[in-house]
């Protein structure tokens, strides 16, 4: 009990303790790794969204056709695939093979470019999914038909009628896969050798340093809350008819 006792942080005071490895305070560890992570972080979502809200786009407007059928294929591919074995390929391939990327460490942009991809591409197919399924639903609406009827250009129609009300369930899954892929980056930072939360906190496992595993998990949950609590704001710009205000109760 008395070991427990000491390598306890004081929560109440926002002290986190020290790591018992390094012996420096958990706080500084964090502080140090926590934003290259949300560098890989925000550059994997980059990559999702563009390929994923692509894809679905796409796939939607050319239902059944050949792209829409290899587009869902790849993504269950790609949902499937585990992010160290997709890591590992993108070594071999682009570093060894090719020798066009590095293949691990942080430094200058192409650093950057394999490990985003590894992390981005697993979130990339379930956002192709959710935006082609969306699509599809608000496409089949009325309001969409009298657009057209109306003569409207078929790409202001999908754009700014369809995309924007097929949004809150895509922006629903990204804002649950930002939470994943701070996560997810675990496995993703240890393949690449990436300085992030997600290496420190294997690091820590390993040396058993409880004060910076409890400290990164912390970290982790309020950064997933927070997030969550964003896509909650976002659905009231996207849709006018959510407001959160107080009802009263007769």
């Amino acid at each position: 009990m008395s070991i427990i006792f000491i390598v306890s942080p004081n929560y109440r005071q926002g002290d986190l303790g020290r790591s018992t490895f390094s012996r420096r305070p958990v706080l500084t560890e964090l502080r140090e790794r926590f934003p290259n992570t949300v560098k890989l972080s925000v550059a994997a979502m980059v990559v999702a969204t563009i390929v994923g809200m692509t894809a679905g786009i796409i796939s939607a407007t050319k239902r059944y056709s050949l792209f829409d059928y290899s587009s869902m294929v790849g993504a269950l591919i790609g949902v499937a695939a585990p992010v160290f074995w997709l890591g590992i390929m993108f070594q071999l391939l682009f570093a060894v093979r090719l020798g066009w990327l590095p293949s691990g460490q942080m430094g200058t942009f192409k650093h950057l470019i394999l490990p985003a991809l590894t992390l981005g591409l697993a979130t990339a197919a379930l956002i192709a999914r959710i935006t082609r399924s969306s699509m599809l639903d608000v496409l089949r609406q009325d309001y969409i038909t009298t657009a057209r009827s109306k003569g409207l250009n078929e790409q202001l129609v999908i754009y700014k009628h369809a995309l924007k009300n097929a949004l809150i369930p895509v922006v629903t899954v990204m804002g649950l896969q930002f939470g994943t892929l701070l996560g997810g980056a675990v496995l993703v930072e240890t393949v690449f050798s990436w300085p992030g939360i997600g290496r420190l906190m294997v690091d820590s496992i390993l040396a058993r340093d409880y004060p910076v595993v409890q400290g990164v998990v912390l970290l982790l949950a309020v950064t997933f809350v927070f997030i969550n609590l964003l896509v909650d704001m976002v659905y009231a710009y996207l849709d006018p008819r959510i407001s959160y205000g107080t009802r009263e109760v007769d």
